[in-house]
C-alpha cells in the first residue's frame, strides 16, 4: 500500500474548469499547479501528492527495496517540493522532471545514510569480533554486544549475527536464510537502530 499523506498533503484536490478542454487539461493543470505551489496553495500541493507521490514511491521502493524507507522518501521528496517550490522553473523541464529529479537526489541521500549505519555496524563488529588480549576491556564489550543482541527479535538477531561474527554481506545473508534482499536491509536497519539504543542505555548505566 502507497504511503500515506501528510495532513497538507491530503488537501483536496486542485480545482479544474468545467470548461477546460480534455486534450489541453495535463498541460494546463501542470501550469496551474506551479503557479499555486510558487504561490504557497496547499491545494496543488495536495494534487501534485497525489498525481506524483505513486511514481515516487515506486522510484524510491525500487531503489531501496524497503517500503517504509519509500514512505519515508516519499514524504521527504514532497516536503522538499513544498520548501523549494520558488526554485522551480517551467524553462527548465515539467513539474513531474523536477519532482522525479528532487526524489533521485532524497533516494541518494537515503542510500548514502544507509550505508553510514551499515559501515558503523560492521565496524562495530569487526572491532567485537576478535578481541584484543591486551585489551580486557574489549571482552566486556563483547559481552555487552551480546547481551544487547539476545533482546532482539529472533529475525533482526540472526541478520546481525551473520553480519556481526559471520561477516557476511546483505545479499549472501539473504541467500543463507531464503529471506528477500528487501527484508534482510529491513532487519539490519531495524536492528541496528535497536541495537544502538540498548548499548547508549548499558553504556549510560555502567
Amino acid at each position: 500500500m502507497g504511503p500515506q499523506p501528510s495532513t497538507a498533503l491530503a488537501r483536496p484536490a486542485l480545482r479544474q474548469s468545467p470548461h477546460a478542454e480534455p486534450t489541453a487539461g495535463p498541460a494546463v493543470e501542470d501550469a496551474e499547479l506551479a503557479r499555486g505551489l510558487a504561490a504557497g496553495d496547499e491545494d496543488c500541493l495536495a494534487a501534485a501528492y497525489r498525481r506524483w507521490s505513486p511514481l515516487v514511491h515506486t522510484l524510491a521502493r525500487r531503489s531501496l527495496g524497503d517500503a517504509k524507507e519509500a514512505e519515508d522518501v516519499t514524504q521527504q521528496v514532497f516536503l522538499g517540493v513544498w520548501r523549494g517550490r520558488r526554485t522551480y522553473r517551467p524553462e527548465r523541464g515539467t513539474v513531474a522532471g523536477w519532482i522525479v529529479g528532487i526524489t533521485r537526489r532524497t533516494i541518494a541521500d537515503a542510500l548514502s545514510a544507509r550505508t553510514r549505519r551499515l559501515d558503523l555496524l560492521a565496524s562495530a563488529g569487526s572491532s567485537l569480533r576478535l578481541p584484543d588480549p591486551e585489551r580486557p576491556e574489549a571482552v566486556l564489550d563483547r559481552v555487552l554486544v551480546r547481551h544487547a543482541l539476545s533482546a532482539l527479535p529472533v529475525p533482526q538477531q540472526r541478520v546481525l549475527r551473520l553480519a556481526f561474527f559471520e561477516d557476511l554481506t546483505q545479499p549472501q545473508i539473504a541467500e543463507r536464510t531464503g529471506w528477500p534482499l528487501g527484508t534482510v536491509k529491513s532487519h539490519a536497519r531495524r536492528g541496528l537502530n535497536r541495537l544502538r539504543g540498548s548499548l547508549e542505555q548499558e553504556l549510560c548505566g555502567s
